[in-house]
């Protein structure tokens, strides 16, 4: 049976949820398990909130066959990152004082941005990848975003600053138009395409990753999930290994889950305002 807790003004109730979310560390460190709404109060823009808007994010076949989609990757990657500094907020330096503590086995992430590492975190396992890296598709050579859009600023000299103010689309980058001249950056050692060293619709998180994830819960006596809707399947895996195993799983989130009718907590509210009284209440 699911224990329910709605955002609520008496500090009493505030209290109630807290004490119900600690009761899944109960039997020891639990794993985190984080989506887009943890990071959300940085300024990076949901795919799913109640207040996203709607969006088709890139697929894999269509970056790797298309080079008119490569162009308003590159292109708003290249924007995005003046517009977006992002830093950690809240909620991730939450979760890194309870891993440090020993209250995580770590934590297993959907998000790209890296703000848990920024935060503190050392046992992050990133089940979508890292969109600081770009990898070189032909050879695997790596590169830092950074260095790739300056390669980006050679190739189009004024670009960025005639696109600044483009909105910011909810994986960071920005939504740029007229994009049919863009020159997409390759890789210098080889020449090759170029692509961020994420997992893109249409992937499947590498086994290795995923068993590193297994790992973290398989030494849990307990999950926590926090801002992810569950919509993708790489999370709902680790939900059903909890509930084979008859772990606590306590969730944190503003809409619905994949999860809420396996859990035993289920807060609806912001990850990082709940994160940082859990904190609180069990450090």
């Amino acid at each position: 049976m699911t224990v329910w807790f709605t955002p609520s003004s008496d500090p009493a109730d505030a209290r109630l949820a807290l004490d119900a979310l600690a009761s899944v560390f109960a039997d020891g460190p639990v794993l985190l398990l984080t989506g887009a709404g943890i990071s959300t109060d940085s300024g990076i823009p949901d795919y799913r909130g109640p207040d996203s808007p709607p969006r088709n994010p890139m697929r894999i076949d269509q970056y790797l066959h298309d080079e008119s989609y490569r162009r308003r990757f590159w292109a708003g990657a290249r924007v995005g990152f003046d517009a977006l500094h992002v830093e950690p907020n809240a909620g991730h330096r939450a979760a890194a004082a309870l891993e440090t503590s020993g209250m995580l086995t770590g934590i297993a992430t959907q998000n790209v941005d890296g703000l848990h590492q920024r935060a503190g975190a050392r046992r992050v396992v990133e089940l979508h990848g890292s969109g600081a890296t770009i990898r070189c598709v032909e050879h695997g050579h790596r590169w830092s975003r950074a260095e790739v859009l300056t390669w980006f600023d050679t190739a189009n000299p004024g670009f960025a600053e005639a696109n600044a103010g483009a909105r910011i689309a909810p994986d960071g980058d920005a939504e740029v138009e007229g994009v049919a001249g863009v020159v997409v950056p390759v890789c210098p050692a080889c020449g090759g395409m170029l692509r961020p060293d994420v997992v893109y619709f249409g992937e499947h998180v590498p086994r290795e990753v995923f068993a590193a994830a297994e790992t973290l819960l398989s030494d849990a006596a307990g999950l926590l999930i926090a801002g992810s809707s569950l919509a993708v399947n790489t999370g709902v895996r680790l939900v059903h290994r909890a509930t084979r195993r008859e772990l606590p799983i306590g969730v944190i989130n503003r809409g619905p889950t994949a999860a809420d009718a396996r859990a035993s907590v289920r807060i609806e509210g912001g990850v990082s305002e709940t994160l940082s009284g859990l904190a609180a209440r069990l450090l």
